[in-house]
């Protein structure tokens, strides 16, 4: 069995734990990583209980911020948010994703849940530049159209290396 559970991923003077839109998971996330520029990268394992909102975190510290749900190591769930260009949803590992949502909806494909990888690419561009970074379209797609290697948390963190978040 692989790994399940969130990387919440955010940039703030304060530990992301200790803001008010993560108070649900405030005692259940653990810093991963940080990085320049006050880059967070937060874990909560599991898939139960409340993490929070993406959005409210964005709102809260000023700053794009990104959440990761892993589903058994399989494929990631990413939702992005930031305080100038909203919100977007996509995924990692698209071809094990629908796997996992085959059945759910009758005649709904990955394709109707998240974005198609060039457009949350174009998505992520946009999103790094309101980080303060300059990153490939081209480089993104590459990571959005990836099989997982064989970890799908690898290729999250490969995501967050080409938006500049952290080294890769």
């Amino acid at each position: 069995m692989g790994y399940w559970g969130y990387f919440v991923v955010g940039r703030g003077e304060r530990p992301l734990a200790e803001l008010d839109a993560l108070a649900g998971a405030a005692g259940g996330l653990t810093l991963r990583t940080s990085a320049p520029g006050g880059w967070q990268v937060w874990e909560y394992p599991g898939g139960e209980g409340d993490v929070g909102n993406m959005n409210d975190l964005a709102r809260e510290t000023g700053a794009p911020a990104l959440f990761g749900y892993v589903m058994d190591s399989d494929c990631v769930v990413v939702e992005a948010a930031s305080p100038e260009s909203g919100a977007w949803t996509t995924c990692l590992a698209r071809a094990a994703m629908a796997g996992y949502l085959d059945g759910q909806r009758e005649g709904l494909t990955v394709d109707d849940y998240f974005l198609e990888p060039a457009d949350a690419a174009e998505r992520a561009v946009f999103w790094a530049e309101e980080a303060g970074h300059t990153v490939s379209a081209g480089e993104l797609t590459d990571v959005l159209t990836a099989d997982p290697d064989p970890l799908a948390e690898n290729l999250f963190f490969r995501l967050l290396g080409r938006l500049g978040v952290v080294p890769e």
